[in-house]
């Protein structure tokens, strides 16, 4: 069936903006970074018609955008929550650009709050909830709104309706590869992340996350607590073509929420990369047993993306992550008796935190000694059960995620902690874990023994300090002004 000329767009923002459809935390990075905007990806795999621009990574302008739109009938804007009335902006420059043009929005903060989406963003036609593949296809299709499951949209009176939910799609390996739409729309080179080889390619095995943290965005609202997954064939197949396709690549990255949560197929597809002579890395929970481990690092796994979150057992509990601190130590030992990299995750601010738990992380964190991490504030994203707990408690100090330069912002605070004070902990424990002898060797080491390493740590020394002292700056109502501004005459980037 024909479909209408369909763009997908990941909207321009601010400077430094690492908003790819797969971040879970759309701001500013300490260092460049960009995901790969698969969840945009997969629809236009879709559509045949289609085309996808990746503004940040590309780092177009709202006027390049705008040039570029001209001739797609459709186009499909990925938000977020702290972008989102950045994104309205971008989607009402184009309906003044292209009055004729289909416009919709996609992402989880549009499927847990359509009605206030399409009230709030009044330039789109239609919001596509839950998991909205399909929904867009048969959008890009011309059937009759009214028929679609899984959207909102703007009746021709004026009303806003809301279809019935599309149910999860069954069959993973009905959907075609992303691989073709990265090859055709993507610089592969302009994509990425500390502590991941450069350049690498990210993409998605599987759907859905089985554990039950109340932070954890996706699993909470588009993506489901069953882990839906591609066939393991199917997997190794398309990692054989993006070896021929991409040869420039370093290392592949699997997004899904936890790829380890099944460890059987998860082996069966480490050892079909194992002969292809693929190096990969993925996400996983700390609780992996050490014959798996040693499994997937004798077949090219390099590194494992670890949410540890606290070093509080209380605090883990609270937030319903279903890992025990000695099993995750045990975890991190054997990983590191392997020779595997981790690149660990901290958040600050989650329900019982105080200023104790938040110096109980700093040390665990310290202890583990991971080669990398990563220290995020607590986000209460709508659609979360981390949400409705801090509405409940009225714990919210403010509703911006993010501050007028693009920096995350605490938004939670509690009668005994306050919002300052976990915003700061997140620059003084980057600085007490970084600025020790361990992780200087292992740095200089890296360095000393690759000149393109070398070149690459120097930038991301640089870019990393200046994000500690911008941290610092706590002023963001008049950054944010004064950006606003700048995009009303001056559209180069609008800020979100």
């Amino acid at each position: 069936m024909s479909t209408m000329r369909t763009l997908f767009l990941n909207p321009p923002s601010y400077s430094g903006f690492d908003g790819g459809a797969g971040s879970r935390y759309q701001a500013r990075r300490e260092i460049k970074s960009f995901w790969y905007p698969t969840w945009l990806a997969q629809p236009a795999a879709l559509i045949s018609n289609s085309k996808l621009i990746d503004a940040p990574a590309d780092d177009l302008s709202l006027a390049e955008v705008l040039q570029r739109a001209k001739g797609f009938e459709m186009c499909v804007l990925h938000t977020s929550t702290p972008s989102f009335e950045n994104d309205a902006k971008v989607a009402q420059a184009l309906r003044d650009a292209y009055p004729e043009m289909v416009i919709g929005m996609v992402g989880a903060h549009v499927a847990v709050m359509p009605e206030e989406s399409l009230k709030g963003a009044p330039a789109i036609d239609f919001v596509g909830r839950e998991e909205f593949d399909y929904t867009l296809l048969e959008v890009a299709q011309g059937k009759p709104y009214a028929e679609i499951r899984g959207l909102s949209y703007r009746a021709p009176g004026g009303s806003i309706e809301h279809n019935a939910d599309r149910e999860f799609i069954p069959d993973m390996d009905a959907l075609p590869s992303v691989l073709d739409v990265y090859k055709r729309d993507l610089t592969i080179e302009n994509y990425y992340i500390g502590y991941l080889k450069h350049p690498y390619v990210s993409i998605y095995t599987g759907r859905g996350c089985p554990a039950r943290c109340t932070f954890c965005l996706w699993p909470q609202t588009v993506g489901g607590h069953v882990y839906r997954t591609r066939s393991a064939k199917s997997v190794i197949a398309e990692m054989a073509r993006a070896k021929e396709m991409f040869p420039q690549v370093k290392e592949f990255f699997f997004d899904d929420d936890t790829f380890t949560a099944d460890l059987p197929r998860a082996v069966e597809i480490a050892k079909g990369l194992g002969k292809l002579g693929i190096m990969w890395s993925c996400n996983s929970r700390a609780n992996v047993p050490y014959q798996y481990l040693k499994t997937f690092k004798e077949n090219g796994l390099r590194l494992l993306l670890v949410g540890y979150e606290s070093g509080n057992q209380q605090v883990l509990n609270n937030i319903k992550k279903g890992v025990r601190i000695d099993i995750a130590k045990e975890f991190t030992k054997n990983c590191r008796k392997l020779g595997i990299v981790i690149h660990g995750t901290f958040i600050l601010g989650l329900p019982g935190e105080t200023k104790e738990t938040m110096q109980e992380t700093l040390r665990y964190a310290q202890e583990l000694d991971v080669n990398t991490i990563q220290v995020s504030l607590a986000a209460a994203y709508p659609g979360t059960e981390l949400y409705r707990q801090a509405t409940q408690n009225k714990w919210f100090k403010n509703d911006s995620m993010v501050r007028g330069d693009g920096f995350q912002e605490a938004t939670l605070q509690y009668p005994h902690l306050s919002a300052e004070e976990i915003n700061d902990a997140v620059s003084k424990m980057y600085s007490k874990f970084y600025f020790r002898p361990k992780p200087i060797l292992r740095m200089l080491g890296g360095m000393i023994k690759d000149s393109a390493e070398r070149q690459r740590r120097l930038r991301e020394g640089k870019e990393f300090l200046n994000y500690l002292r911008k941290r610092g700056n706590h002023a963001p109502a008049a950054a944010a002004t004064a950006q606003t501004d700048k995009a009303k005459t001056e559209p180069e980037k609008i800020a979100a």
